[in-house]
């Protein structure tokens, strides 16, 4: 099994074999986090154009995203796991849009299988690639805003790697060091509304959930997230 790290939507664009698009803070903790609490399907998307229409085609669904880290006008939730786990999503659909992980997720067309990434349910995505074992294995750390190398998502990639080449990671202690590299901007109180710190704790939860999320590129250029459980 050959694995590779990439990193950003190049990244995600050269991907092959089973991809990994990684967004640990916070796209996919949010989706994960979603599902646990009852979300029927999420569908990722690109624009926030792409959501509003979207929207019009399903029975009162839930859009969740951002721009900027902040919640996007008339959207009902923000990007923040602190959000999700106060609300019931039993049956709903969710539209999710992000400025890093969902571009990736859309971008990844050469991959054989695209799966999201991220600390909350590592564990689960090795288990799952394992069982495909593939040739090739493309993880993909999507990065600050798509354009910045970000400590997380390559510390997640790098996780996932020595998992798979059997080695152990001591991943707890490198999660808790992002505090004080990538994680900051939690704790800084001007964040409070839209990134509290919270957030960073839900998101680095290692191995809290046991499926993963393979995405469905739809007809429409969108994706599914299908979950499947470990």
């Amino acid at each position: 099994m050959k694995i590779e790290i990439l990193e950003f939507i190049d990244g995600a664009k050269k991907a092959k074999g089973v991809a990994v698009i990684i967004d640990v803070f916070r796209a996919f903790s949010v989706e994960c986090f979603a599902f646990d609490a009852g979300a029927a399907r999420i569908i990722a998307v690109a624009g926030v154009e792409d959501a509003f229409s979207l929207k019009n085609t399903f029975n009162n669904p839930v859009l969740i995203g951002e721009r900027d880290e902040k919640k996007i006008d008339g959207f009902d939730f923000g990007n923040s796991p602190t959000e999700i786990i106060k609300t019931d999503l039993h049956g709903k659909t969710v539209i999710h849009t992000t400025t890093s992980g969902t571009q990736g997720l859309i971008s990844a067309l050469s991959a054989d299988v695209v799966l999201t990434g991220s600390l909350v349910n590592a564990g689960a995505l090795v288990h799952y690639i394992k069982t495909l074992n593939p040739e090739h294995v493309s993880l993909v750390a999507m990065g600050y805003r798509g354009t910045q190398s970000a400590a997380e998502d390559l510390l997640c990639a790098r996780i996932i790697s020595e998992r798979l080449n059997g080695q152990w990671d001591a991943s707890e202690e490198r999660i808790s060091a992002l505090q004080n590299t990538s994680g900051e901007r939690f704790f800084n109180p001007e964040n409070i509304d839209f990134s509290p710190p919270t957030d960073f704790f839900l998101c680095t939860m290692i191995d809290k959930f046991n499926f993963v999320l393979k995405a469905i590129t739809r007809p429409d250029g969108n994706v599914d997230l299908m979950k499947i459980d470990m």
